[in-house]
């Protein structure tokens, strides 16, 4: 009954966060200075005023917040893109998904892993020149920005060693971007585990498990590893959310055609309809993964009680 309670109270929280970022999504950025149409060639004010007609653009801004909510809640319809001529948001938005989805799940997967089995052997090696070396690496990963990266790995494995495509919509150029957004995750859970995992190898616990003469595979993975895991189950729920959605700069590095790359020209090209439904999306998975996140603590932990 008391998690039952406090998934409700999350779930209430989690639709107030979403109106909040679309209310003030939606009045920023028609608060800003220029409009959608204004970058069309030879278009009189005749037909920029028919267009502004058609989207609802001419109506009251109070008027258009309420219809777009509207839409929203009653048939989750995001409106057409004013860019792309034909084409409704949500097609696009779930276009550039099956794209994105994908290719952050498999960078998620991969960090994942990589981050937890080196983070553990750097705190059973502490000091020593294994610890040393995955430090010193994971220092370069996550100082360097990810479309420094992006642009070195696709120097070096599709110009200088061309073995991989540069493009990221041909057949095997999902590589080069998947490595790119899983090195800088990878980095850092590798470091919060190290960290964790030192302050857990501590514990009188894992003394008396020693001294029970345990081996050190089954201290490692039967207790201290699961205990070192909620610092990084913490950073998983956003870290998988943010790669899904925020790869904005690394699909436009490697042409890859997901939201990210729609995201961008939606805000250069003012596609209000789009910029207001990707960022909703983005809203939604990352408050998901945030309530999956604490949910999966209890699972781990089930000295956990929610509150």
């Amino acid at each position: 009954m008391q998690t039952f309670a406090y998934l409700l109270k999350r779930i209430a929280l989690a639709v107030l966060t979403i109106w909040v970022v679309i209310t003030l999504t939606f009045f920023v950025m028609r608060a800003v200075p220029g409009g959608p149409f204004l970058g069309e060639k030879a278009l009189t004010q005749e037909a920029m005023d028919a267009l502004q007609a058609k989207y609802g653009l001419d109506k009251p801004l109070p008027q258009q917040y309420i219809t777009y909510l509207k839409d929203i809640v009653t048939r989750l319809d995001f409106g057409p893109s004013l860019k792309q001529r034909g084409r409704t948001v949500s097609k696009i938005i779930g276009q550039g998904l099956g794209v994105s989805v994908p290719l952050g799940l498999a960078a998620a997967a991969i960090a994942t892993a990589a981050g937890l089995t080196l983070g553990a052997v750097a705190a059973l090696r502490r000091n020593k020149l294994p610890d040393r070396l995955i430090m010193a690496l994971t220092t370069t990963f996550v100082s360097m920005p990810s479309f420094i990266i992006g642009t070195f790995l696709l120097y070096l494995f599709a110009i200088e060693l061309p073995i991989l495509p540069a493009n990221g919509a041909m057949a095997g150029g999902r590589i080069l971007p998947i490595v790119t957004l899983a090195l800088y995750p990878t980095a850092y859970i590798t470091r919060l585990t190290r960290s964790s995992m030192l302050d857990v190898l501590g514990q009188d616990y894992i003394r008396t498990a020693r001294a029970k003469g345990l081996s050190g595979g089954r201290i490692l993975f039967g207790h201290a590893l699961k205990n070192a895991l909620l610092p990084v189950i913490t950073y998983l729920g956003p870290m998988i959310a943010n790669i899904v959605t925020g790869s904005l700069v690394v699909e436009q590095i490697f042409a890859t055609p997901g939201i990210g790359r729609s995201f961008v020209s939606s805000i250069s090209n003012r596609d209000y309809p789009m910029i207001m439904g990707t960022t909703i999306v983005l809203s939604v998975l990352i408050v998901t993964m945030n309530l999956l996140s604490d949910i999966v603590y209890k699972l781990v932990d089930p000295r956990i009680h929610f509150k």
